[in-house]
């Protein structure tokens, strides 16, 4: 209620801004195209004269909204007005299915470009981005500003040079992932005409709950060279193969984690010929059959994940979609593949990784929209200070929301919602069937197609045809069949006769893992005032319940089980504890969102200092805050600090100069040596060596360039290597939590720890470049370095 009332009061003061738009609105009716078009200009002139965006935002709006009428044949309602001050203000607008968010952001972003620093638009997928930037960019080009698409369909042959250009463009249309890879591509660059992107400024988020909350724990992650392949992975799948489940193993009834039994670790000591199992020398092997058995019982096919065309592919938890791209790290993807018996792709390490949060976080000014993101408010103000504010709809909502029918079985859960089904398809009421799972989408269809009720099945399975479906699924006599990825970005509108029949019937076959998604769901119908209804069939043995409801209330039936009579729970009785379920596995998912952002908060710093660093020597700067001297001394005396006292100490330091100074030494007796002088011989061999380079390059920039370059590769190397452990100890950490250790405090103890350890090897690495790295002519004479 209170946050009712903070609405109202939000509105009433964005009104007062809609009236300032509003009057400008017949002066701007009265313009030549030309002279509409010259207010581009002149709103630029102002601002850079001192005028700040918020003073121009009413006449800028009215301008673009009257080039809107002219252009697209759309005049943007009031509200959508109000929704694109909101988005300028650098807030969340919430605005129903079927309200306009392409058009209303074109207000904010217009406004935004006149400071020509460059503004982002971010949606869900490639489709979505292609389709509003064809749509808006003659709104945009009237006005004189430049758009470009960051997923254009060659989008994977782009050229550094290509992509400058759509980066330099006004307005960006491009996708949260598209964006995310060419940010960490950006900072992998080897030089500066390799890179592509100018500073981030501002960004509207469509869709944001989708891509802050919902896709907040999978981080992006750039792979590279691949680690040694282990030959365990189908040793332990045969293994896991063998095991009987209860027995053998167990598994929590959330499904969550999974365990040898005593009786299965004896199974594994007889089946590998070992004395004992969990001995630190079988670390690998115990680490591949947790793989496994975490493979066969925590990650289920059609749920999890997909296998197309002999590939393992993932799906959001959320809405069914294949997280393109996006594997799972630590193994645990070539166990999935080992358990379906596919070709194992290989195990490469993590050269860069960001969340997307974290990605969002680098701009100056962020906005996002979405249809559903008042529950998860507070959220969203504790992380990204930004409010959710409630956009009244052009046209009251009529749909109607009719209580849940709540079952104890699912068999009979799905006996009812299939006569349901049965009965609204013979009045010829188009119908969208929401599951919760590509393994329930495929159930329902066999059951259809059995009944002869001919349907659609929109499912990661074939999502390339996705915007078809959506556009056919309101036509007389529909049926679909979706995931609740049908819960996004393309309207559905009814076919003629349809409304009169009650308008589109959402029928949802379990409550799904957060209220978001329902929400989501339900507003596929009744959109712009359309006529509608939505109703949830679900049951004491749904996952929701299993996983999130107290025990005494789940129910497991027997599959053979005859079911005679098909009893609908208590409503009310029942209701709460489905509702408070969906809160659990809400907060379950807040909780775990800010334990992703606690831990990533220091590969961030991290990752902040290593891409500044970066950036200053591609751009010829920073070298004069190198010491070389401090640098490379620091290098010896960790050498000389850490010699193995059991070893010949003559030894050690010979193999440590070839392997790191020079290959042309003349070995000779440093017994009598102290440390000090141990350590300025060292230093001297390789200030030799670096002076032999100089009079070769010469003092000025040729040898500045081969230095730069030198400590580049030295800094990239050990980076890729830090990136990649954290990337590895973040998915062990996070399992302490049931050993009673605090995963977090364990991850940035470790973080900090590995971050001077880092420090320590780039010093390394990079006398080890600048002393055996050679540079030589190339065939148009000119040097380049052969790297050591």
């Amino acid at each position: 209620m209170l946050k009712i009332d903070l609405d109202k009061k939000r509105l009433r003061r964005l009104n007062r801004i809609l009236d300032q738009v509003n009057s400008y609105a017949g002066a701007m009716s009265r313009l030549s195209d030309g002279s509409l078009k010259e207010k581009t200009n002149e709103f630029k002139e102002r601002y850079q004269a001192g005028e700040s965006l918020d003073d121009l935002l009413p006449e800028a709006y009215a301008a673009v909204r009257e080039a809107a009428k002219r252009v697209l044949g759309m005049y943007p309602y009031d509200v959508q007005v109000i929704g694109a001050i909101v988005l300028h203000e650098g807030n969340i607008a919430e605005m129903k299915t079927g309200e306009g968010k392409t058009l209303t952001a074109t207000m904010p972003l217009y406004l935004n470009a006149l400071t020509g620093k460059g503004v982002i638009l971010v949606t869900v997928n490639d489709y979505l981005s292609r389709r509003d930037a064809e749509d808006m960019g003659p709104l945009y080009r009237f006005m004189g500003l430049s758009i470009a698409m960051g997923v254009p369909e060659n989008s994977d042959d782009l050229t550094a040079e290509d992509k400058r250009k759509i980066y330099g463009a006004d307005i960006v249309y491009t996708t949260h992932s598209a964006l995310g890879f060419d940010y960490l591509g950006d900072n992998l660059a080897a030089d500066k005409e390799d890179q592509f992107l100018r500073n981030f400024y501002y960004v509207i988020i469509d869709e944001v709950d989708a891509v802050l909350l919902d896709g907040a724990t999978s981080p992006l992650v750039i792979s590279g060279s691949p680690r040694v392949q282990s030959n365990f992975y189908q040793l332990a799948n045969d293994f896991v193969e063998s095991l009987e489940a209860g027995r053998d193993y167990e598994v929590t009834a959330e499904k969550d984690a999974v365990w040898l039994t005593q009786e299965g670790i004896g199974h594994a000591e007889r089946y590998f010929r070992l004395d004992k199992f969990y001995a630190q020398s079988n670390r690998e092997l115990v680490r591949h059959v947790s793989l496994a058995l975490k493979a066969h019982e925590l990650f289920t096919n059609e749920k999890d994940y997909v296998v197309r065309d002999g590939e393992v592919e993932l799906l959001d938890s959320r809405d069914g979609r294949v997280l393109k791209g996006t594997r799972l790290q630590a193994g645990q993807h070539q166990a999935i593949e080992a358990k379906e018996h596919v070709e194992l792709t290989d195990e490469n390490r993590s050269m860069a990784s960001i969340t997307y949060q974290n990605l969002f976080l680098l701009f100056d000014r962020m906005a996002g929209m979405t249809g559903t993101g008042k529950p998860a408010e507070d959220e969203f103000i504790d992380t990204y200070n930004m409010e959710v504010i409630s956009i009244p709809t052009n046209k009251p909502v009529i749909r109607k929301d009719y209580p849940d029918e709540i079952y104890r079985s699912f068999p009979e859960k799905l006996a009812a919602s299939i006569q349901y089904i049965e009965e609204k398809h013979a009045t010829g009421q188009p119908l969208l069937i929401a599951t919760g799972s590509v393994q329930l989408s495929m159930l329902y269809s066999t059951i259809l197609l059995n009944d002869g009720i001919p349907h659609n099945v929109l499912n990661a399975y074939n999502e390339a045809k996705e915007a078809e479906m959506i556009k056919e699924a309101g036509q007389h006599g529909a049926v679909t069949v979706a995931t609740a990825m049908a819960g996004r970005g393309t309207d559905i509108k009814l076919g003629q006769r349809v409304a009169d029949l009650g308008g589109l019937a959402v029928i949802g076959t379990e409550r799904m893992v957060s209220e978001r998604i329902d929400l989501q769901l339900r507003g596929r119908a009744g959109r712009q005032g359309d006529p509608g209804m939505s109703k949830f069939f679900v049951s004491l043995e749904d996952e929701l319940i299993q996983k999130w409801a107290p025990e005494h209330i789940r129910y497991q039936s027997d599959p053979d089980e005859e079911i005679d009579d098909i009893k609908q729970l208590s409503n009310f009785r029942y209701e709460k504890y489905f509702n408070q379920a969906q809160e659990a596995s809400d907060a379950s998912g807040e909780s775990a969102r800010k334990q992703i952002i606690q831990m990533d908060e220091d590969m961030s710093i991290q990752r902040k200092l290593i891409y500044q660093t970066r950036d200053q020597l591609l751009e010829g700067e920073g070298l004069e805050e190198v010491n070389l001297g401090h640098l490379a001394e620091k290098v010896m005396k960790n050498l000389v600090d850490n010699l193995d006292p059991d070893k010949s100490r003559k030894a050690q330091i010979d193999r440590w100069i070839f392997d790191n100074l020079t290959y042309n030494y003349e070995p000779r007796s440093i017994d009598h040596l102290s440390d000090k002088a141990l350590i300025d011989y060292l230093m001297n061999i390789f200030f030799t060596i670096l002076e032999s380079k100089k009079e070769h390059l010469g003092h000025g920039e040729y040898f500045e360039d081969f230095e730069r370059k030198c400590i580049l590769k030295a800094i990239d190397e050990v980076w890729v290597e830090q990136v990649d452990y954290l990337t590895q100890f973040k998915q062990v950490v996070v399992t302490r939590s049931s050993a009673q250790r605090n995963p977090i405090y364990e991850y940035q103890k470790e973080a900090l720890w590995s971050y001077n350890e880092m420090k320590d090897r780039i010093y390394q690495k990079i006398v080890y470049y600048l002393s055996l790295s050679r540079v030589v002519a190339d065939k148009n004479g000119q040097p380049i370095i052969q790297f050591a």
